[in-house]
This record gives C-alpha cells, sequence and structure tokens, in this order.
C-alpha cells in the first residue's frame, strides 16, 4: 500500500503543483487556451486557486516523508475531492460541460484518501 500510495499521490501532486503555478504566475490571456472558465472568476480568486492547489500539492508528499502530521496527507486528498467537486459545478454551469478530467481527479483524489488511511 505504501509504495502504491507514493505513486498515486506524486502523480496527483505533480498534476497539481503544475497547474497550481500556471495559475499563480501566468496571465488570462495565456490560461484561457487550457482553461476556458478563467473569464468568469475574479482574477484574485484565480490566484487563490492556484495557491491551494499548491499547498495541496505540498500537503500530500511532505507530511508523510517527514512524519510530521501524516494526517495532513488524506485532508488534503479530501481538499481535493471537494475542489473538484467545485470545479465540475464551474464548468457544468458555464458554456465549458468537459468534466472527464474532474472526474478522473475525483476519483484519484479518493483513491489517495483510501491509500492513504492504510498506513
Amino acid at each position: 500500500m505504501n509504495i502504491a500510495y507514493w505513486i498515486v499521490a506524486g502523480l496527483l501532486a505533480v498534476f497539481y503543483f503544475y497547474a497550481g503555478t500556471l495559475k499563480v504566475i501566468r496571465s488570462r490571456d495565456q490560461l484561457r487556451p487550457m482553461m476556458a472558465w478563467v473569464d468568469r472568476i475574479p482574477l484574485p480568486a484565480l490566484r487563490a486557486l492556484g495557491t491551494v492547489e499548491i499547498l495541496g500539492a505540498t500537503g500530500l508528499i511532505l507530511p508523510p516523508l517527514t512524519s510530521i502530521a501524516p494526517s495532513l496527507a488524506p485532508a488534503s486528498a479530501i481538499g481535493f475531492v471537494l475542489l473538484q467537486t467545485g470545479a465540475v459545478t464551474v464548468h457544468l454551469t458555464g458554456e465549458d460541460g468537459r468534466i472527464a478530467l474532474n472526474v478522473g481527479l475525483i476519483a484519484t483524489a479518493a483513491l489517495t484518501i483510501w491509500l492513504a488511511t492504510g498506513w
């Protein structure tokens, strides 16, 4: 289970760290081709979302790695499930109905929660 956690959590962390970094450093014009919904939320909220994603990715890796507050890892994964549930809502209420990636991320985060509680 430990190896499975590191594989799944590592992939999830890399994805969210990358996506969060893009949201923090890129302009709306640069993000628009990848994320059609960026015009629907204020820029400070977009930056905050990116920061939350970076912190959540860090929470998946550092606590179990350092054995300091390892319960933060499943908490980060729960946060990602909630984040993606909100993302599905945003996609379905707008003109962009593509939610396959979001559903896959929800499933991956749920798997991470299950693997993290197996310690």
